[in-house]
């Protein structure tokens, strides 16, 4: 994955009404630093639609009255940043992944060609590097940071938030220990100065071949803590089994919109290693877990059903985001059959 710079974007005002007429704008640079600052997480440029924004975890036009895009506009607006071999790639092999850098960020761009033409999506990178105290991380995560061995997994969906979760597990033991750290990322999105630990920090594609290769090579590299962004293959999962030893703790998360439609906020589930935990999982019998989460609330753990429903008693989401979201629904309800908040919003959720 290489890494293209561009020159400074054109000064292009954002429209203050919806209702004003928007013409397609001459740089893909414009779409993304409108996209930047308006906090959107994904910038869409594709053929027969307008342009379009993820913001607050919804996609939506930009504005209104934007002209739709033509399979020459998307086209004219892919050959303005790629650079000579990307095109080729693109020819070539019809899409095209990278990381994009400008003046005023960073961004992962995917391109691809399709029956209509080409479509252009970028991801914009929240480069500030926010601690898990900012994140408002529970005490558990940073206890799982202690370990000089073992495996931590973060999951969830894409754009769930795992980067700047991860980058502020990695930077809180940069602070607390006197290791060397190494990440690999596809591409790198925080930017982690070295504090007490020493940081490597590699981009697949650009400084190495794979994650695997990069793993491989981190082995070598008397690392302390090894940051891998993504497990795509069988390789590499293998090589982080083998490198951490055993298993610490699994986060799942997810970002889920606010009851004011401003922002989003991060329900957690937690799952920490136990005798308990380990038994079921030697013995195949994963389907025993939420149970034992359930019951490890003093180790830390909680479920994603759980967590959902502290936010909903917070009044910091919905209850219908709340129910779409719950595993138990009936339990859910109840939730709601408990809360005695007579200005709630009501919404949609079954009787």
């Amino acid at each position: 994955m290489e890494e293209t710079h561009s020159p400074e974007p054109q000064s292009e005002p954002h429209a203050e009404t919806q209702n004003e007429p928007v013409h397609t704008l001459e740089h893909v640079d414009q779409y993304l630093h409108i996209g930047q600052e308006s906090e959107a997480s994904d910038v869409h440029l594709g053929v027969n639609a307008q342009p379009i924004w993820r913001r607050f975890g919804m996609l939506e036009s930009i504005w209104l009255q934007a002209d739709i895009l033509t399979a020459v506009d998307t086209e004219r607006l892919a050959m303005g940043f790629l650079n000579d071999h990307q095109k080729e790639l693109l020819r070539d092999r019809g899409d095209v992944d990278f990381a994009y850098a400008t003046d005023f960020g960073r961004f992962r761009a995917s391109v691809v060609r399709h029956r209509l033409g080409i479509d252009i999506v970028f991801r914009i990178i929240n480069t500030k590097l926010r601690t898990m105290d900012d994140l408002g991380l529970p005490d558990v995560l940073k206890m799982l940071t202690q370990y000089h061995n073992g495996l931590i997994l973060v999951t969830g969906s894409v754009g769930s938030g795992k980067s700047t979760t991860l980058a502020a597990m990695v930077d809180h033991v940069n602070e607390q220990r006197h290791d060397h750290i190494i990440t690999l990322e596809d591409p790198i999105e925080y930017i982690i100065p070295s504090k007490n630990c020493h940081v490597t920090q590699r981009e697949v594609h650009t400084h190495t071949r794979s994650f695997g290769a990069a793993l491989r090579g981190a082995l070598r590299e008397d690392p302390d803590v090894i940051m891998v962004g993504e497990m795509r293959d069988l390789e590499t999962i293998q090589l982080a089994i083998t490198a951490s030893e055993s298993l610490r703790g699994i986060v799942s998360q997810q970002l889920v919109p606010n009851k004011s439609g401003s922002g989003r906020v991060l329900a957690l589930e937690i799952l920490t290693n136990t005798p308990a935990v380990g038994a079921v999982i030697r013995d195949a019998k994963t389907f025993m877990l939420p149970g034992i989460i359930q019951t490890g609330r003093k180790n830390g753990m909680r479920l994603m059903d759980d967590s959902l429903a502290d936010l909903y008693h917070q009044r910091l989401i919905s209850k219908d985001e709340a129910y779409a979201r719950a595993d138990q629904k009936a339990l859910m309800r109840q939730h709601f059959k408990d809360d005695d908040d007579k200005n709630d919003d009501g919404g949609l959720v079954p009787a």
